[in-house]
C-alpha cells in the first residue's frame, strides 16, 4: 500500500472533512494518531476543545486530503457543535467496547450529528479497544443491530494494536469519494442527475467471525 499515500507536492483534488464523535476516553484521539501518524500514546490526555490532523491519500488516481477532526467528549465543550460539524462529509461514532454506557450514548450522539450535519454524510460506528476482549461489555451483535437499524457502517478497532484502524478510515473515505465523484458526474450532466445515488449509501459490514467476536476478538470486516 506504499502508493496509497500521496506526497505534499501533489495537487489536491478533494478535501474530505471527517469528524470523530463519542464520549470522553473512548479512544478518538488515539484512533486519529494511529491513522495520521501511526502512533499510540499510553499517557494520552483528554482533548481540550477541537483538534484536527490531515493525511493525503491517493484514491482512484485522485489526490484526497483527509481532514480528521477530533473533539472533546465532555459536555462542557458542546458549544463548539455547529462549527465542528460544518462541512463534514464523514463521521465516526466511537464507543469503548468495554464501557456499555459509551455505547448507550451513541443514539444521542447520532441524533446530534444528524441535527447539524449534511443529510448525505457517511457515518461509521466504531467499537474501539477490541484488544481488551476479556472486558467486553458490548456484544458485537448489539452494535451490528444498531448500525443496521441506523444505516451505518460498522467496525471494531484497536488503536493500541492498530487493528482495523486504517481499514476503517479508508472504508469511510472511499465511500465519501464514491458519493462525491458521482455528485461531480451528476453536476456535469453525465449521470442523468440521479440524486438517488446520494441516498442510503452507508451499509453495515457484518463480521463472519461472530464466534470469534463472542470469545473476545475484534470484529473484522468481510
Amino acid at each position: 500500500m506504499s502508493n496509497l499515500y500521496g506526497d505534499y507536492n501533489q495537487k489536491i483534488d478533494y478535501v474530505f472533512k471527517v469528524v470523530l464523535i463519542g464520549d470522553s476516553a473512548v479512544g478518538k484521539t488515539q484512533l486519529l494518531a494511529r491513522f495520521a501518524r501511526n502512533e499510540f500514546s499510553v499517557d494520552s490526555k483528554a482533548t481540550i476543545g477541537v483538534e484536527f490532523q490531515t493525511k493525503t491519500l491517493i484514491l482512484d488516481h485522485k489526490t484526497v486530503k483527509a481532514q480528521i477532526w477530533d473533539t472533546a467528549g465532555q459536555e462542557r465543550y458542546r458549544a463548539v457543535t455547529s462549527a465542528y460539524y460544518r462541512g463534514a462529509v464523514g463521521a465516526m461514532l466511537v464507543y469503548d467496547m468495554t464501557k456499555r454506557q459509551s455505547f448507550d450514548h451513541m443514539a444521542r450522539w447520532l441524533e446530534e450529528l444528524r441535527g447539524h450535519a449534511d443529510k448525505n454524510i457517511v457515518i461509521m460506528l466504531i467499537g474501539n479497544k477490541c484488544d481488551l476482549g476479556s472486558l467486553r461489555a458490548v456484544p458485537t451483535e448489539d452494535a451490528q443491530e444498531f448500525a443496521q437499524r441506523e444505516n451505518l457502517f460498522f467496525m471494531e478497532t484497536s488503536a493500541l494494536e492498530a487493528t482495523n484502524v486504517e481499514t476503517a478510515f479508508l472504508m469511510i473515505l472511499m465511500e465519501i469519494y464514491r458519493i462525491m465523484s458521482k455528485k461531480t458526474l451528476a453536476s456535469n450532466g453525465q449521470d442523468g442527475g440521479d440524486s438517488g445515488l446520494l441516498k442510503g449509501t452507508a451499509i453495515i459490514v457484518p463480521s463472519p467471525e461472530s464466534d470469534a467476536s463472542r470469545k473476545g476478538g475484534c470484529c473484522f470486516s468481510s
